[in-house]
């Protein structure tokens, strides 16, 4: 398995240089060889797809599997590409691509191909494209085995050097990911999924198998990618229009064909990692005080309202369905942006958020969150996506569009408070014995609507449960001397271990002033 931390932490992988045309005599100038020409559209690439998911599928064949499982994490780790042959190296785009090499956790080959007037060429593979060891069990590959993935390094003009540094990288079966505003990886988007967490099926990873770089006009900050999506269940053509601006936008076109039933369909999946927080304090488990890619789940719904639900770090698999029609947005968020709340040197309190923008009427259906059991921080745990109503069934088509933002906070943030932190402890006084079966809640909230209340006015939580009862219920501003900032604690008293789903938020007469904190607990007495 892939050491998820340190792979992180080789994440952002200047002179200026000559523009010139990329026709394929240049780029075989530069030292990539090419293919082939052939006709090249978004709309071939989709017809392509759905007839690909008429017939069986047919995994792409690992040029030399016993090769391969000899590259293992540390032998890819030694091989490099050389950024002198990157892709657009001296233009026309801004931004070169550079590419994986293939190993024992990429054993499937991906086909990159660079289009230019109409005709796409295949960017054929070869050993000398890579700065690795003598002894590397990647010399002994085949020619043109492929790639495993690419990434896009920063501006050839831009102030960072664009050898060291890069902005997107897509790498394994449908993944890829961005830095946002503050220069860090963190999660990782794809795709799609495909039967996460059902029971009694495996869940399926379809593979980009052939990407499709389009050449830009000089000076773009914007660069469009297409790839063929292949699965034993779907196929599928994506176009991702990517621009690098302060936040990372990715706007994408997705058009997907069924070859068998699927349960539940995930779209505009996103994946990260929950480990724990501040939220519920345990002994020993690690040096550092929170450990976490994200922190919760934004919801905006179709209805207009604002929601936040924090993560778990739950005892088993569990699937929260948050039921919706054309909903707004929704996102994987890091709201807590403390250094000394992490205390590690691979900055969890710069990781990106990541919001889902849909472009169109989604129609009914409900954004999913599958929370997972991890005991470390290598170990991605936490997928949040969009299921639509009805199971999808072979033959069916569908085509769907959004925007991803990847940035440091929401695009569109609520005008309401926002929850701020949540917090659990024993329930009771201090001072006295402590009950059994009872939990004390601490939710923070801050916000602009918190600091136009009225001297004296107090605002009421809004307080509902799944089963339980509340007590001890009290609100105050937080003596931070910070405008706007305000906390609800109450306790709640509650038998056997089944989840308990809770609701919050605050209001002042009948005028709503934050947005709703969900939270699901697991009892543990």
């Amino acid at each position: 398995m892939i050491n998820r931390r340190q792979f992180l932490q080789t994440a952002t992988a200047t002179a200026a240089l000559a523009v010139q045309g990329f026709s394929a005599p240049a780029l075989a100038q530069q030292g990539l060889k090419m293919g082939a020409p052939s006709p090249f559209s978004f709309e071939e690439l989709k017809k392509r797809a759905q007839e690909m998911a008429r017939s069986p599928y047919v995994a792409p064949p690992s040029p030399s599997p016993e090769v391969l499982q000899q590259i293992d994490y540390d032998a890819h780790g030694k091989i490099r590409f050389k950024t002198d042959l990157a892709l657009w190296a001296n233009g026309p785009s801004e931004f070169p691509v550079t590419f994986f090499h293939m190993g024992r956790f990429f054993q499937k080959p991906v086909r990159m191909h660079v289009v230019e007037a109409g005709q796409a060429r295949e960017i054929v593979y070869d050993s000398d494209y890579f700065d690795m060891p003598a002894y590397s069990p990647a010399r002994k590959l085949p020619d043109n085995s492929g790639f495993a993935g690419f990434r896009f390094q920063e501006a050839r003009t831009g102030k960072l050097d664009w050898k060291k540094n890069d902005w997107v990288a897509f790498l394994g079966a449908s993944y890829f990911r961005a830095i946002g505003e503050l220069y860090q990886y963190g999660l990782s988007a794809r795709g799609l999924a495909v039967d996460v967490a059902v029971f009694g099926k495996n869940e399926e990873f379809p593979d980009f198998t052939h990407v499709y770089f389009e050449t830009p006009q000089p000076g773009s900050n914007t660069v469009t990618v297409y790839a063929l999506l292949d699965g034993p269940s779907v196929a599928g053509a994506y176009r991702f229009v990517m621009q690098r601006a302060a936040a990372i936008i990715m706007d994408i076109d997705s058009a997907v064909y069924m070859r068998q039933d699927v349960s539940r369909l995930g779209v505009a999946p996103l994946t990260s990692m929950y480990w724990y927080s501040e939220k519920a304090k345990t002994t020993a488990i690690d040096w550092r005080p929170e450990i976490h890619d994200s922190d919760g789940l934004a919801l905006w719904t179709g209805a207009g309202e604002r929601i936040w639900r924090p993560l778990n770090n739950p005892p088993h698999i569990i699937t929260s369905a948050f039921a919706d029609e054309n909903p707004r947005g929704f996102g994987l968020l890091q709201r807590d942006r403390n250094f000394d709340h992490y205390l590690d040197g691979v900055y969890y309190d710069r990781r990106p958020c990541l919001w889902i923008e849909p472009q169109g009427a989604w129609g009914r259906g409900s954004i999913q969150l599958v929370e997972i059991p991890t005991d470390d921080e290598i170990h991605d745990n936490i997928v949040a996506m969009w299921v639509p109503a009805e199971p999808v069934r072979a033959g069916q088509a569908l085509e769907m569009r959004y925007r991803m933002h990847w940035s440091a906070d929401e695009p569109y943030p609520t005008p309401l408070a926002r929850v701020i932190a949540t917090r659990l402890g024993n329930g009771g006084q201090a001072g006295t014995n402590r009950p059994k079966g009872v939990r004390k809640f601490m939710v923070e909230f801050i916000g602009r609507p918190l600091t136009l209340l009225p001297s004296g006015v107090i605002p009421k939580p809004v307080l509902t449960a799944s089963r339980g009862e509340f007590s001890n219920i009290l609100t105050e501003a937080v003596p931070n001397n910070v405008p706007g900032h305000w906390r609800t604690q109450f306790d709640l008293t509650v038998t056997g271990t089944e989840p308990v789903e809770m609701r919050c938020y605050l209001r002042s007469g009948n005028e709503v002033l934050s947005e709703t904190w969900l939270y699901q607990y697991h009892p543990t007495f």
